[in-house]
């Protein structure tokens, strides 16, 4: 896929849109977490079966419409996305970002920042004044997300994998 030569459109995600989004979603998996999770484990959570069920679950939660989901586009073609919504598992943190994914092509290029932007906008706009999310201690975006203003502030482990929480205590404080 060649890299977008104008800043993606950042959208309001439609039930539409869950079959690129299931699709991202996998390939995003398999291109951070190779190494860095079991292949068993990385391989079950990215097969066909998988990317279906997911498909599935995001016309669900988009048609729901209870959490935020937004989408990035090149040129008409969906090249990451973004979900957000109350916080499950954050004391201190009213809204929480669920997901974040890019494919590695879109990577590097603001799309991230984008659409976070978008996300703790449409956040803010629901009532939201703080926001938090797990990321996986030795993934890559972990550094990414402080670049952005987020602060490690807490963790839990899942057997051998270690998750971080990164929060903005302020959703006005987005770098």
């Amino acid at each position: 896929m060649p890299i977008p030569v104008t800043p993606p459109l950042i959208r309001a995600a439609t039930p539409a849109d869950a079959p690129a989004i299931a699709a991202i979603h996998v390939q995003s998996w398999r291109e951070t977490y190779a190494g860095l999770m079991p292949g068993e484990f990385l391989d079950r959570m990215t097969g066909a079966d998988m990317q279906a069920r997911r498909a599935q679950f995001w016309t669900q939660n988009i048609t729901a419409g209870q959490d935020v989901v937004r989408v990035a586009e090149a040129d008409g073609t969906v090249i990451a996305f973004a979900s957000a919504g109350e916080a499950r598992d954050h004391p201190g943190f009213d809204s929480e970002l669920f997901t974040l994914y890019a494919l590695r092509a879109a990577q590097g290029h603001g799309t991230g920042q984008a659409l976070l932007r978008a996300v703790m906008g449409a956040l803010r706009e629901r009532g939201a004044r703080s926001m938090a999310l797990w990321v996986l201690d030795v993934n890559p975006t972990r550094s990414w997300y402080a670049r952005q203003g987020g602060l490690e502030c807490g963790e839990k482990r899942d057997g051998d994998l270690r998750e971080l929480r990164m929060g903005w205590p302020d959703l006005g404080t987005l770098r």
